[in-house]
């Protein structure tokens, strides 16, 4: 079933402009004898045409900015136009955000947290499906159930790649995936979760107050792109206000692998985990920005081709 929207068209505020068939990614919309007109479905809800409309002629009931008001950041609610931010402060902002691994026990508040999911549903998604949904682990003792859920996962999983027949049985029929956690992983995943049980010792989140799963419901043309689209504008938000953030792979792996932690985090049997964002209050302060390897950079001359 398509999931089509239908915009509102007022015929007496139309002006015929044509400003709205431009931008419509979609070409739904006509101009009948100078007024604006749906022709077709198709449309997924962009709301570039109402955006664009001078005279209010547009509406879509199933978007609204109402949707994503903050509760801790106050914005203005006004476009930014192209070039006007300032584009060597927004490069400070990318090129500080580091990976957090060192936190405070001072908790994040709920409304930040909120406020953080719906910054992460600004981002965009494959042809505007918006399909994610953000699941927050609120406090230290919901981020201390989480983390045994994962530690229990991963304590099979060591059992399992310990054997060699195990690991035998992979490299002949499983593209030897058991036999590279071995190699990669299982010392470094026995003496966390060693660490874990004898000091509590916390080496998968952290010891992070909160944390952010972002999931995708079934419909999503680009689920995995939708969420980690969502999780860098998570990552930058938090910086911005002052809260760590890392994104924990071992635990969407676990996830992914064993229903029951999804089940124990209230997610959804359909949908799918992409990422597990741990937050914080930095107990460290950087004096630099983030390093970066060789950045591989090339233009394709297609000129010849045909």
């Amino acid at each position: 079933m398509n999931d089509w929207t239908r915009p509102a068209l007022d015929a007496d505020r139309c002006t015929g402009c044509g400003l709205c068939l431009d931008v419509c990614p979609s070409d739904v919309l006509a101009l009948v004898d100078g007024t604006i007109t749906l022709r077709r479905d198709g449309c997924f809800g962009c709301d570039h045409c109402a955006a664009v409309c001078p005279s209010g002629a547009i509406t879509l009931d199933s978007v609204s900015t109402d949707n994503i008001a903050l509760v801790t950041v106050e914005t203005g609610g006004r476009w930014l136009p192209f070039g006007e931010f300032d584009a060597a402060l927004l490069v400070r902002l990318l090129a500080s955000r580091r990976s957090c691994r060192c936190f405070t026990e001072e908790p994040v508040a709920k409304a930040a947290l909120e406020d953080l999911a719906r910054i992460g549903a600004m981002a965009p998604s494959g042809t505007n499906s918006q399909r994610w949904t953000f699941t927050i682990v609120p406090d230290r003792r919901g981020m201390l159930a989480f983390g045994r859920l994962v530690a229990r996962f991963f304590e099979r999983l060591n059992r399992l790649a310990a054997n060699p027949a195990a690991r035998l049985f992979s490299k002949l029929f499983l593209k030897d995936r058991l036999g590279f956690y071995y190699r990669r992983y299982h010392d470094q995943v026995r003496d966390a979760l060693r660490e874990f049980d004898e000091s509590g010792r916390d080496r998968l989140f952290h010891g992070v107050m909160a944390a952010i799963v972002i999931a995708t419901r079934p419909g999503a043309s680009c689920p995995r792109e939708d969420a980690l689209l969502a999780s860098q504008n998570i990552a930058l938000a938090a910086h911005a206000m002052g809260i760590g953030t890392c994104l924990i792979g071992f635990a969407v792996e676990a996830m992914r692998r064993d229903p029951s932690i999804q089940r124990a985090l209230g997610v959804p049997a359909d949908e799918a985990v992409h990422a597990v964002i741990a937050l914080g209050r930095p107990a460290v302060t950087y004096l630099r920005p983030a390093g970066r390897k060789p950045v591989p950079i090339r233009f394709a001359d297609l000129a010849g081709s045909p």
